[in-house]
């Protein structure tokens, strides 16, 4: 596949090597604490790398690149944090002790230095501003610095503060968050936990080798990165991309004044709506399916809910119509009819469905910032980059995963892996598999 090559092809890559996902209740019940240790010496060695990372600048503006020496040294130090992360994240298991260890469960592959554009050196840390903001969304770095370095107008002093705020929180932790109450009732992660956290981690480690100058190449979201080691299995609600990447600027400059008049139409039909799903909850109980009348009804309002989040944050290029009606969108929703549900998930399911509308929430934030550089890009360039669409389809897919779930609109759970396209097909389970959580 030719994705596929492209992500392994890049310069800063990340390996997951994690394929039983089992984890140890015990050292998960305590992996903050077991984690103090290892976060503490990653910030130590982080002051270093930060004066590493200065000099790196300055070799880059004088002879275009970075000696071997100073290269090896910040990309040992991202190498073990991304292990460090990976711990703490639950995307892996073994204990990454002190340094960077070889063969680890979630790793990283750098490249040797090659030349560099001193232009792009000279004002890499503005160039790497959208890349960190889009990094902190997804919470994909815990300590690629330090805040306690010097602040002054150096870059290695202002990587610390970006690097801190990467940490704060985003779409990773919150997965991580979920998956830590799985892992102590079944004993393995959720696989879409895992995924989503690798895929930030992945990008994370991009954005800070690009930033670290360990390489000149811009950091790409595209969820493509995620496939080697992801799986997206069958669903029920499907999303389907056929929109181009193309954008009239003068659309995107007045996108959120175009969108007021769906945002007002999609408030109404959210009053209706939740009457409809009132009525298809009491039907699921007596029934154990909602009604075809009530699922059309509720269908074309996630559907349509697809339509205006993909127009507001400039995923999708065209005005959407207002009905919801199925293939009239670039970014649209595949729904199948009712099929027969349990009793018992129908009566429980706003309890059910909590954990997946926290993790959408903050999938929702990634699709802010997506929306946000995707405006300046577009303005700028007459295009949405690939990379930005498609991980906006993602966390908008999952948002509509998680509302058609809670919706009663089928009974499985949304899947939380940022990949448009799988390498194979799960099993579906023959009731809702909260492993499919996050």
């Amino acid at each position: 596949m030719a994705g596929t090559f492209e992500a392994r092809a890049r310069p800063v890559r990340l390996v997951v090597r994690d394929d039983d996902l089992k984890r140890t209740r015990l050292t998960v019940l305590f992996r903050l604490l077991l984690a103090v240790p290892v976060l503490v010496w990653a910030a130590l060695w982080g002051i270093t790398a930060v004066v590493v990372a200065f000099a790196n600048w300055l070799a880059v503006l004088i002879q275009g690149e970075v000696p071997d020496s100073l290269h090896d040294f910040v990309a040992g130090y991202v190498r073990y944090t991304t292990q460090v992360s990976a711990y703490l994240y639950l995307a892996a298991d073994p204990y990454p002790w002190f340094r960077g260890q070889e063969g680890y469960p979630v790793d990283v592959e750098i490249d040797p230095p090659g030349q560099q554009s001193r232009w792009s050196g000279l004002f890499r840390l503005l160039l790497a501003l959208p890349a960190l903001a889009l990094t902190a969304a997804l919470g994909g770095g815990l300590s690629f610095g330090s805040s306690s370095a010097s602040s002054g107008s150096t870059q290695g002093g202002t990587e610390g503060f970006w690097s801190a705020g990467a940490s704060a929180g985003g779409a990773a932790s919150v997965a991580a968050f979920l998956a830590w109450f799985y892992i102590l009732v079944r004993g393995r992660t959720s696989r879409g936990a895992r995924d989503l956290v690798a895929y930030a981690l992945g990008y994370a480690v991009q954005a800070f080798g690009y930033l670290f100058l360990l390489t000149g190449r811009y950091p790409t979201s595209d969820p493509v990165l995620a496939e080697p080691y992801s799986e997206l299995p069958e669903h029920p609600v499907r999303l389907v991309v056929t929109d181009d990447l193309g954008r009239s600027r003068i659309t995107v400059l007045f996108r959120l004044l175009l969108a007021v008049p769906h945002l007002v139409w999609i408030t109404l039909w959210s009053v209706a709506a939740v009457f409809a799903a009132i009525a298809a909850w009491l039907a699921g109980l007596a029934r154990g399916r909602v009604p075809l009348a009530l699922h059309r009804f509720l269908s074309a309002y996630v559907r349509y809910a697809v339509h205006v989040q993909a127009y507001l944050f400039v995923v999708g290029r065209r005005f959407p119509g207002f009905t919801g009606r199925p293939g009239s969108y670039g970014i649209d929703l595949e729904i199948e009819p009712p099929a027969r549900q349990s009793r018992w998930t129908i009566g429980f399911r706003a309890v059910l469905a909590l954990p997946a509308l926290i993790l959408a929430g903050a999938l929702g934030g990634v699709a802010f910032v997506v929306g946000f550089l995707g405006w300046w890009y577009a303005l700028i360039a007459g295009r949405m980059p690939e990379g930005l669409r498609n991980l906006g389809a993602t966390c908008i897919r999952y948002q509509e995963q998680a509302s058609a779930y809670l919706l009663l609109l089928t009974k499985r759970y949304p899947y939380a892996a940022p990949v448009l396209e799988g390498r194979q097909a799960l099993e579906e389970p023959s009731a809702p598999d909260l492993g499919d959580a996050t």
